[in-house]
């Protein structure tokens, strides 16, 4: 008995050690970069052995990479963009994967299948031939370029077609009894059984639209249209020596960010385990 108890409390604490490595291994750049932009200028980055402390540490850098571009201007444009293109993804996401779900109709699993495909192609793939339908539309270097593209997304669909999955569907027959239509089914009865799945979803939208690069450097020309992402590069080419600024730059991006996942992580948690379940 006193050897099984052992041998559990070598385990776990074996766990614990791969699981603090593993952690530091994730944490460790944004520490490094954290440490970096508080360090004076007398200060070496890239000195051995590497010192992680700032001595002294100083604000500098943020107000440089403040007032260097137009910082909050990107940000309002970011927040702009989550406002807009969250509630529309989140809309078009659910709309679409309830009937690819709960309804029987021919070429379901077709449809479904090719918006499975889409996952599988690269994202640079895909940015010529979307350039081009933008381009013939008239939305070039315009926030409805930006935006539409965005809107939908397979892996969305296909986290939101899972958690429908989950729902018996005893609770619709009961719908359909009491003389529901499949609109006011979807809306009023099945979306909100999906809350921790939309959750989850929220996170992902932010995350996304927050971190978009690659298609506004394509699609936009204005910089008062630039989001956040965008103005970091800026920021770079302004400042492209200065490792301290640009740290401090990124790391005022990621306040938001890790501010609105603290707020959604219960949520998040739970909507993943609910989509993998079901």
């Amino acid at each position: 008995m006193i050897k099984n108890n052992k041998n559990k409390v070598i385990k776990t604490i074996l766990l614990y050690v791969i699981l603090f490595a593993v952690a530091l291994l994730f944490i460790g750049p944004f520490l490094w970069l954290l440490s970096t932009a508080f360090k004076s200028n007398t200060q070496d980055v890239f000195g051995f052995p590497p010192s992680f402390i700032p001595n002294p540490a100083v604000f500098d850098h943020f107000i440089e990479a403040w007032t260097a571009i137009p910082f909050l201007k990107y940000l309002v444009n970011s927040f702009l963009l989550l406002i807009i293109m969250i509630p529309a993804h989140i809309f078009l996401t659910a709309f679409t994967a309830y009937p690819l779900a709960r309804m029987n109709f021919p070429g379901r699993n077709f449809i479904f299948y090719a918006i499975i495909a889409t996952m599988f192609l690269p994202e640079e793939g895909k940015l010529v031939p979307l350039y081009i339908i933008v381009e013939k539309l008239g939305m070039v270097d315009s926030w409805l370029g930006l935006i539409v593209p965005g809107l939908v997304g397979g892996f969305s669909i296909f986290l939101m077609r899972q958690a429908y999955l989950s729902i018996p569907k005893e609770i619709e027959e009961a719908a359909i009894i009491d003389g529901c239509g499949p609109f006011r089914i979807w809306w009023s009865i099945i979306l909100p059984l999906t809350k921790p799945t939309l959750a989850a979803l929220t996170v992902f939208s932010f995350i996304s639209v927050w971190n978009s690069f690659m298609w506004p450097l394509i699609i936009l020309k204005d910089e008062n249209l630039y989001p956040i992402a965008l103005g970091l590069a800026y920021l770079s080419g302004t400042f492209g020596t200065d490792v301290k600024t640009m740290a401090a730059g990124v790391i005022i991006s990621l306040v938001p960010v890790i501010i609105f996942y603290i707020i959604m992580q219960r949520h998040f948690v739970s909507g993943l385990q609910g989509s993998i379940k079901g």
